[in-house]
């Protein structure tokens, strides 16, 4: 080793034992000596059984003790020495020489894929796909040190006296979860991990929450500052918030708040007065004529305007004060100012319990302008969208009064306080580590999974949405919403008014719906006219579904008056509950959704066969640009015309027949259609039927896609759950075989699914037509065992 290219320091490592006992090598000889001799003991214990570990071994590891000394003469190694040595650096280290290891032509993904699994111990999920194992190990390896999850002292290669394991992971931490008590907040914003923090602010880009529970004062202190300086000057675009059964109300709406770019800086008895350096520094540049602050002030009731509108409010918003209300808060009151997120409110009650009265004029749009008629919702809701209704309420406050609603008396005093909100700065007025200041918007995504939302905290919601520009992708899943929904409502509706409004998806899904879900996904339309992806599923049907009588028989009843504008709608999954839908109102979405490419439609039960024909037949004569189709738990035993019309659709590109009971009538006949539909398609790349009871006839019959006289392009299908069994399969494999040897050896398929299907009847067939498969395409399976599927074919009948 010291022959070729080594530094002394270097050569008195490669020197042999007795030389170095003697003290003839070079200078140091003697502590490399005793390097080598403790690496000898552990090379020894670790390798009893298969004789004394080599010299070269030996001196890796004396090596690896002495990084500090030797790093610099280590990095000019020749490249055969350096790929020995490094197995046995530690992480920092390691991660250090990455670099100039891959100049060398050396790579060190090996290393850390086995450090995962020294460490870790368990296999991640997506394995065989991770780009980086340096990235996964040490952004989970982060995780595990700010939990207190994680022996350092248990491997060698984990502790560094010289460097800090937060510090080295921080790098490369893209997502960070937040948990229970919120644990390592406080960590993170203490002072001596200031380096840290500004690494968090450069390279985190999602902050999730999960089964938070009560914290202190103190805690939420912590985290008001960790939210500033990761959102407003850092780049996390994400915030979600997982499983939290009864929220907290002032760490609930505090999270909101700030993610939604408002800031108060804190005051009051106990609060620390240590003001943000870096907000400090951009007040300091805009004094000398640099970039403006990155907070100002915002009276009671006025909204966070655009990132880019630093003169002063939008043209018809006006400050309180002054006629006209603002677009962005109807309230009259500071987002969250009622949560209890600042000092001296109250913090002990629950979101999800709060069961306050509805607001009088609760249901007056924000910023509502009188000039301009909105589309109504539907009719026959008055116990649901608003507390004015024929039992004798009183109406709704009239439009130039702003709606109140109760609060405590804590949060009344906080309404005369001036709020500010945060503005993201530009140049070099908000410096942030490795941060494109194009892409510093503030949180685009916001995500609530089992958070249950109150009447109070869905108001407060609303206001926040109604000036969220920054915001495009909005999900909330089972929050309990019922008939707060049309809060949020409103909140989008003033959104979608902004020239600068960016929502283009929104992910909406819970146990019941105060509405049909039809007439829910109209009115999401009609109020976000511009979204490009909608998702709506109800588990439980309310008590509107279904069909109703007056309706059928009166279709100018107002519920139908409110028809829905046209919109820029790209891709469309809806979920039903059990239940029949209304045929018309889909199709009416249909035919205003010309862009539709993507449609996803699950467990649809129509009124009538008919109904369901009508429905298909609008979806391919009004959607021609439709690229994907998915249909999930659906009669389609009666309207195989109409499947085999859709699949003639020339922009048609994958399609998802699954649990359809295609082959329930009339399957010799349908079949031969159905494979000749499918061979003069050119488009058509995907393919899936899972659960439609093809049977060894309809695999053989699906094989004739691929014959040479073919026009298909079909490269991916799922025959999933269709009682093939082994013969079959082997059948279906030489037969491709035989189109793909006619072809000139191309291959037919890239991708077959074969899982649960009744393979072992028959292993050693099942294994040969496996392996045959294999040769040319991916083809994925699963022990599954006959009874099991029979079983749950008995069930699914």
């Amino acid at each position: 080793m010291a022959a070729v290219g080594a530094s002394p320091k270097m050569a008195a490592i490669g020197a042999s034992p007795k030389m170095a006992a003697s003290g003839t090598g070079l200078r140091g000889g003697c502590r490399l000596c005793e390097a080598k001799e403790a690496a000898s003991s552990e090379g020894a214990m670790a390798t009893n059984a298969c004789g004394p570990p080599s010299l070269s071994l030996l001196c890796g590891r004396a090596v690896s003790a002495h990084m500090g000394a030797l790093e610099d003469e280590v990095w000019v190694l020749p490249g055969p020495i350096l790929q020995g040595i490094l197995p046995l650096l530690n992480i920092y280290y390691l991660e250090r020489i990455e670099e100039t290891a891959a100049k060398k032509g050396l790579s060190t993904q090996a290393i850390w894929h086995r450090l995962w699994d020294d460490v870790m111990k368990t296999r991640p999920t997506g394995a065989e796909s991770v780009a980086c194992w340096r990235t996964k190990f040490l952004e989970a390896f982060f995780a595990h040190v700010l939990r207190g999850t994680l022996d350092l002292a248990s491997d060698r290669r984990l502790h560094d006296r010289r460097f800090s394991p937060l510090l080295l992971g921080s790098r490369y931490v893209t997502q960070l979860t937040v948990c229970n008590m919120l644990q390592g907040v406080a960590e993170l914003v203490a002072p001596s991990n200031r380096r840290v923090l500004d690494n968090l602010a450069g390279s985190l880009r999602t902050l999730k929450f999960r089964h938070l529970l009560f914290s202190d004062l103190a805690a939420q202190r912590g985290l008001r500052l960790l939210l500033h300086r990761l959102i407003h000057h850092g780049a996390v675009g994400r915030v979600a918030m997982y499983s939290w059964p009864v929220p907290e109300t002032s760490l609930f709406l505090l999270i909101l708040t700030v993610s939604a770019g408002f800031w108060q800086p804190e005051r009051g008895p106990g609060a620390p007065d240590v003001p943000c350096g870096l907000c400090e520094a951009s007040a300091r540049a805009a004094a000398e004529g640099g970039p403006g602050p990155t907070v100002r002030p915002v009276p009671p009731g006025a909204c966070r305007y655009s990132p880019g509108n630093s003169d002063g409010p939008p043209v018809g918003a006006r400050r309180d004060g002054e006629d006209g209300r603002n677009p962005g808060l109807s309230g009259g009151a500071f987002p969250g100012s009622s949560l209890g997120i600042f000092p001296g409110t109250s913090g002990a009650s629950s979101v999800g319990t709060s069961t306050g009265p509805r607001a009088s004029g609760a249901r007056v749009l924000p910023g509502r302008s009188e000039s301009r008629e909105e589309p109504p919702l539907p009719a026959g809701r008055d116990a649901v969208r608003g507390p004015a209704s024929a039992s004798g309420r009183s109406p709704p406050a009239p439009p130039t009064q702003p709606p109140s609603c109760k609060r405590s008396s804590a949060v009344s005093a906080l309404l005369s306080k001036p709020r500010k909100r945060f503005k993201p700065a530009s140049g070099h007025g908000c410096p942030s580590p490795r941060v494109d200041p194009e892409s510093n918007d503030l949180v685009s995504a916001l995500e609530l999974f089992t958070v249950p939302l109150s009447t109070e905290s869905s108001l407060t919601l609303c206001r926040l949405l109604g000036s969220w520009v920054t915001l495009e992708t909005l999900t909330l899943s089972y929050n309990g919403l019922g008939s707060n929904i049309f809060h949020l409502l409103d909140g989008l509706r003033a959104l979608s008014r902004r020239a600068d409004c960016r929502l283009h998806t929104f992910h909406l899904s819970d146990l019941f719906s105060p509405l049909p879900v039809l007439e829910l996904v109209s009115c999401i339309l009609r109020v976000l006219p511009r979204l490009r992806a909608l998702s709506v599923r109800v588990d439980h049907p309310s008590q509107w579904d279904g069909p109703r009588e007056e309706e059928e028989e009166d279709p100018g009843v107002p519920a139908r008056k409110a028809e829905t504008p046209e919109n820029s709608l790209q891709q469309l999954e809806v979920g039903f509950p059990r239940g029949r839908l209304q045929g018309p109102l889909l199709r009416s979405v249909f035919r205003v959704s010309r862009s539709l490419q993507r449609l996803s439609l699950d467990s649809a039960v129509f009124q009538s066969t008919q109904e369901f024909r009508l429905t298909l037949q609008t979806l391919r004569e009004w959607n021609p640009r439709l690229k994907s189709l998915s249909l999930h738990d659906m009669n389609l035993s009666d309207c195989q015309k109409e499947v085999l019309f859709l699949l003639q659709n020339p922009a048609l590109q994958e399609v998802t027949f699954a649990f359809c009971r295609l082959l329930e009538k009339h399957a010799s006949q349908f079949l031969q259609e159905f494979v000749a539909v499918l061979k003069a398609n050119s488009t058509l790349k995907g393919l899936r039927l899972p659960g439609n009871r093809l049977g060894n006839s309809g695999l053989l019959a699906l094989a004739d896609v691929f014959n040479e006289d073919s026009r298909s392009t079909l490269c991916q299908l799922d025959i999933s759950s269709n009682c093939i069994k082994p013969d079959a399969l082997l059948s279906f494999a030489k037969r491709l075989e035989a189109s793909s040897s006619r072809r000139g050896g191309q291959p037919i398929l890239s991708y077959l699914c074969l899982f649960q299907n009744w393979l072992d009847q028959d292993p050693a067939l099942a294994q040969e037509a496996t392996r045959r498969l294999r040769a040319t395409c991916v083809a994925i399976g699963d022990v599954w065992t006959t009874t099991r599927a029979f079983t749950e074919y008995i069930g699914a009948t």
